[in-house]
């Protein structure tokens, strides 16, 4: 089985002089608190995807795609192992916290995410895998 394509988005801002990456909370407790981040389409590029992935989970228009930080392979919990690209994304304007319903359909429809700031990759306890590369926005 090939492995699965994932875009992962560390969405950053500067407030106050201080860089923050931007976090959910589920709406489903036990999902935790994740970083935006989803499927890669047959055909459609991994920086492609983590535009689209971006708008659809966060609401989020205005933003720009830095550069590549990481790409992995990584084995989920359920055996089936992704192929992972995580970019920094920088945005400006946005507000400190915000609730957005994800637009993409499948497993999300219904949902409601809980976004907020975080500042140091330490503030909170983020699901398996996702603050792989946060070190690499925080150390910069």
């Amino acid at each position: 089985m090939l492995p699965i394509k994932k875009a992962y988005g560390y969405i950053c801002r500067v407030n106050e002089g201080i860089i923050q990456v931007l976090v959910f909370r589920h709406s489903v407790l036990e999902a935790g608190i994740q970083i935006p981040k989803g499927t890669v389409m047959p055909k459609e590029s991994t920086e492609d995807a983590v535009i689209r992935e971006m708008q659809e989970e966060t609401g989020l228009k205005d933003f720009k795609v830095e550069k590549l930080l990481a790409e992995d392979f990584w084995e989920n919990d359920d055996g089936i192992i992704h192929n992972r690209f995580f970019y920094k994304i920088h945005v400006c304007e946005t507000p400190d916290e915000w609730n957005y319903a994800p637009t993409g359909g499948g497993d999300e429809a219904g949902l409601m995410f809980h976004y907020f700031w975080i500042s140091s990759k330490d503030e909170v306890e983020l699901i398996r895998g996702h603050g792989d590369y946060l070190h690499l926005i925080f150390n910069e």
